[in-house]
């Protein structure tokens, strides 16, 4: 009787240990498959595709992992046999440096260039002050500048001489 409830109990531990297996092959198998690009659809991942191919990429990503292969050996494997664009996300290397740095460098240029003319704004009129400090006539052009920074903006909001002005149509 004993040698029975012991006999179970091991079939019940191989069963449960045998169910594990399956959940954690299961579960990187669907992790790889979320991350690898369907050939044939291009915009679904293998794991929502139902293309053949597909279904032939899940398959092999299961029995890669049942044969012990790493995460990384899986993805080597795939990018090998079916190039780069299988993969969601591209590998850094100088092919693909000027993709990835592109925003960047584009940022960059443009807070460049903002840097650039807010300096020569505030240049421009510390060396207007300095020159009607000296006596130095202004151009039309830094005539316009200096009362285009000098006068206040106008008021936000309904003030009673706005509202008269629209309805006289001014």
């Amino acid at each position: 009787m004993a040698y029975e409830k012991w006999c179970r109990s091991t079939r019940m531990e191989i069963k449960d240990d045998e169910v594990k297996k399956a959940q954690v092959v299961e579960a990187r198998a669907r992790n790889i498959s979320h991350n690898v690009r369907c050939t044939e659809c291009g915009s679904q991942s293998i794991e929502d595709s139902q293309a053949d191919i597909a279904i032939l990429l899940r398959k092999l990503i299961r029995d890669e992992i049942r044969a012990g292969k790493s995460d990384k050996e899986i993805y080597k494997k795939l990018e090998e046999d079916y190039g780069e664009t299988v993969l969601y996300a591209p590998k850094f290397d100088l092919q693909t440096a000027a993709l990835w740095l592109s925003p960047l460098l584009v940022a960059g240029a443009a807070g460049g260039m903002w840097a650039y003319n807010k300096h020569r704004q505030k240049t421009n009129v510390h060396i207007m002050a300095l020159n009607l400090v000296r006596g130095v006539p202004l151009t039309p052009k830094e005539k316009e500048t200096m009362l285009d920074l000098l006068t206040p903006p106008p008021p936000q909001g309904v003030t009673p001489s706005s509202l008269w002005n629209r309805w006289r149509g001014w």
